[in-house]
């Protein structure tokens, strides 16, 4: 499941082609209902029960649920209880955080969600809780500086010539 929702992520969500798109929105309906049966079922996918690449992908999943709220919102507090067991990145946990809280119209605690890009080409976040303190809140739980995370989402620049 993972595997088909990352590799729809890069040209399917953000391409022109309504076709794509609507095939993108399926794809992910599909896996955050089967996400929803296995939380309820066994509870977060944590390394230990699934393995490290079954958890990862659980997380994967939860994060491109967008339209399934419901289902963000109960992994993030089943990651909440794994990670506080020793069970979960807390890398992860401030990720999904973010997700569920831009998606709920709220700020973001952490910075790791982009709303797009500026007239400059640089990616702009969500808007963030406290950004002079974000870069702090993002080293307690492993993340790169906001600096450092946005260079990986710049587009590329223009071929020379």
């Amino acid at each position: 499941m993972a595997a088909a929702d990352t590799d729809r992520t890069a040209d399917g969500l953000d391409t022109a082609d309504f076709a794509r798109q609507l095939e993108w929105r399926r794809v992910t309906a599909a896996h955050g209902d089967r996400l929803r049966e296995i939380l309820g079922r066994h509870g977060w996918p944590t390394p230990g029960l699934v393995g490290e690449q079954a958890s990862r992908c659980a997380w994967k999943i939860a994060m491109h649920a967008d339209r399934q709220l419901d289902v963000q919102q109960r992994a993030l507090a089943l990651l909440e209880d794994a990670v506080a067991a020793g069970e979960g990145r807390p890398a992860d946990l401030a990720m999904l955080r973010d997700r569920v809280l831009v998606n709920s119209g709220h700020p973001q605690v952490y910075g790791t969600q982009i709303a797009g890009v500026g007239a400059d080409g640089a990616p702009v976040p969500w808007p963030v809780l406290d950004p002079g303190a974000m870069d702090d809140r993002r080293a307690e739980v492993g993340l790169d500086p906001f600096a450092v995370h946005v260079t990986r989402h710049a587009p590329p620049p223009p071929p020379a010539g």
